[in-house]
């Protein structure tokens, strides 16, 4: 894909009437090709793009183009393109309809060829065939608008926020979808198909897309699965082709195993598809190796267990979800790359806190799942792991006023006080905040007020202050970015909703909404000259208080934000989060909101779910109507299938 040196002496393709077929490596090791179509007579076509564009000439002044002729050009060896050249004369008031169409055929091995030379064409015209009239591609395109209405139809919010509803209802599914798709290996941010799709990437996402296609991603989770290895570690990428494990990455990103859980506890919750448990999964796909899910699942908690610290802390490995602090390479060497590079291994003492408060936060669903399943022996085994983790948080990683980020290779405190640069990081933060550590003792409330005072900025939450201002060997790639960036006291938008998510934990519905405001693209049209990105999408980083252009955004679609950002904002700022029996209403709002609307589908029933708040609260629920009927507790039970109901809830 990238020895340009082959790809441009391969071209090959045949012209057929209005088609132009790209056949290149066709009659070798590939079995597919692609074509471009229009459904009238043409006048001319080019398909060498040297030919086509002028040797000195841009995208933008393509010769052929200024001149108005076609030199019906073939592409042998060099670049392949594909141009059609008609003319039209219209007299006025005319209109006329013509269909381009851009398509991708795959042959069976032995149906490759009509003749020597000459692919077999009958699955192209079989496509063109479908969209030759504007008719049928006008039948083609509300099929597509119906399909999507669907999906979109799944949660409906009506806030009084026009802003709000658009990105909640249209467009952050939407890019959930699109993340789900892609992952992170088909954008202008990756080159290559060298990283494929996240092990802990994919489980995230899944949270953003589960409630549209429950049954994909059922899939999505076996994949994922199959990548893991039988002590609980697993692949960090995967090829979606192939669903295999990278070797060139490898493994050793120790907050992997536990984002299984969070994926298929959030894929039963949604489906009520417990049978998904019993599903037999391979170990890293190999034949033979297979086991239930569940045990997948009892694996990736035991990995954590397995692998602690002198803290009682779990140790990093390469690193944790901050794929850039690597504790234990100690790079000086260019060509080594900082997250497959560890250079000092043996008697690490390089824990994290990230992943500590992702124990808690995930253990506490595996228990709760293990009670679902009459599996109370691994239950009290696993909440006594959970407890344990929670006093060796409380005990050694609070600095005093905030959650320490971890311990690096030495034992020695990273995200402290005491050190002179990156003294408190946001992840630590979000996660023993989401996960409640030490929430009676004020814990809680002082790390996010920390957050508020030192990480907090007009355009969101940066990851640490202050920036690194100098190469920190054993922290690794984090200091060598410029202040301000990426994971140098940058602005990422995918951790920003651990710390929402914390303030609802408090019920501080107030700023929980300001932090949510902040990096919602809605609220970002005013400065899209600054921002740059598309003002209706997430992007995963924004320049930070620290950088040459605070505000300043990159790396928009393929980015865990979107799921994150539709997680904070459907499950605890409004509050409705699927559970094993029904769904759980328990919004987080802003005291001065009157209340808000939404349309829920879940399990195949239809839910209008009305939030009054007289009172004016944050947070607290004194009543629940199902139908008119009374409900004991914050839970609303499911109802059956095909069934409308009316869920009033009353705050206060």
């Amino acid at each position: 894909m990238e020895n340009f040196q082959r790809n441009f002496s391969t071209g090959e393709v045949e012209v057929e009437g209005s088609v132009i077929y790209h056949k290149t490596e066709y009659k070798e090791r590939r079995n597919h090709y692609a074509f471009y179509s229009v459904n009238v007579p043409v006048q001319g076509f080019d398909t060498d793009r040297e030919t086509f564009i002028g040797l000195y000439n841009g995208f933008d002044e393509p010769d052929a183009v200024l001149e108005g002729r076609a030199r019906n050009s073939v592409a042998h060896g060099w670049s392949p393109v594909a141009s059609h050249y008609l003319e039209i004369t219209l007299q006025p008031g005319e209109s006329r309809d013509l269909v381009f169409l851009l398509g991708y055929v795959e042959n069976p091995q032995d149906e490759k060829w009509e003749s020597k030379g000459v692919i077999n064409k009958t699955r192209a015209r079989e496509m063109m065939s479908r969209f030759d009239t504007a008719a049928k591609v006008d039948a083609a395109f509300e099929a597509l608008r119906r399909y999507w209405d669907d999906l979109l139809d799944r949660f409906v919010v009506s806030s009084g926020d026009e802003r709000l509803d658009r990105m909640v209802n249209i467009w952050n599914q939407y890019q959930c979808m699109i993340t789900f798709c892609f992952s992170r290996s088909a954008s202008f941010f990756e080159s290559g198909i060298g990283r494929g799709m996240g092990f802990r990437d994919s489980n995230q996402d899944l949270v953003g897309f589960v409630h549209q296609i429950p049954e994909r991603a059922r899939e999505r989770i076996i994949d994922i699965a199959s990548t893991q290895f039988a002590d609980g570690s697993c692949y960090h990428q995967y090829q979606p082709l192939t669903k295999r494990g990278n070797n060139d990455i490898g493994g050793g990103f120790n907050d992997d195993p536990m984002w299984l859980i969070f994926g298929t506890v959030a894929y039963i919750k949604e489906s009520g598809d417990f049978s998904i448990l019993d599903e037999p999964v391979p170990f890293d796909n190999q034949p033979g190796s297979e086991v239930s899910l569940m045990e997948h699942l009892r694996v990736s908690f035991s990995h954590v267990v397995d692998n602690l610290g002198p803290h009682g802390l779990p140790l990093i490995g390469r690193a944790d979800w901050n794929d850039c602090l690597n504790l234990n390479c100690f790079s000086q060497d260019p060509n080594e790359s900082f997250q497959t590079t560890e250079n000092k291994t043996e008697g690490s003492k390089a824990e994290s806190l990230m992943i500590a408060g992702q124990f808690v936060v995930y253990g506490r669903d595996y228990v709760e799942l293990c009670r679902h399943m009459g599996m109370d022996v691994e239950a009290d085994r696993a909440q006594k792991h959970v407890d344990d983790m929670v006093e060796a948080v409380k005990r050694h990683g609070w600095d005093g006023d905030w959650f320490l980020r971890a311990y690096d290779y030495y034992g020695r405190p990273v995200g402290s006080h005491t050190n002179k640069e990156g003294q408190i990081f946001i992840e630590s933060q979000g996660w023993c905040t989401m996960a409640g550590i030490g929430l009676a003792d004020g814990l809680v409330e002082r790390s996010l007020d920390s957050v508020k005072e030192r990480l907090d900025c007009e355009h969101g939450i940066v990851l640490n202050n202050p920036a690194f201002t100098e190469y920190v060997m054993e922290y690794g790639e984090i200091s060598t970015y410029p202040a301000g960036y990426k994971e140098n006291a940058g602005i990422f938008a995918h951790n920003n909703p651990w710390v929402i998510i914390g303030e609802t934990v408090l019920g501080r519905g107030d700023r929980a909404w300001d932090y949510y405001r902040k990096i919602c693209p809605a609220y970002l049209e005013e400065k899209s000259d600054l921002h740059k990105v598309e003002p209706y999408v997430y992007c995963q980083m924004t320049a930070g208080k620290d950088a040459a252009r605070p505000g300043e955004a990159k790396n928009s679609w393929l980015t865990g934000t979107a799921a994150w950002n539709w997680y904070a904002v459907t499950q605890f700022i409004f509050g409705i989060r699927p559970g094993y029996g029904g769904l759980l209403v328990d919004p987080c709002v802003p005291a001065g909101w009157d209340g808000f609307e939404v349309k829920r589908k879940f399990r195949g029933a239809d839910y209008r779910i009305v939030v009054k708040n007289p009172s004016h609260v944050s947070k607290g629920v004194c009543g629940i109507l199902l139908n008119g009927v009374p409900v004991e507790g914050p839970v609303v039970p499911a109802q059956p299938a095909g069934s409308e109901n009316v869920v009033e809830v009353t705050m206060g």
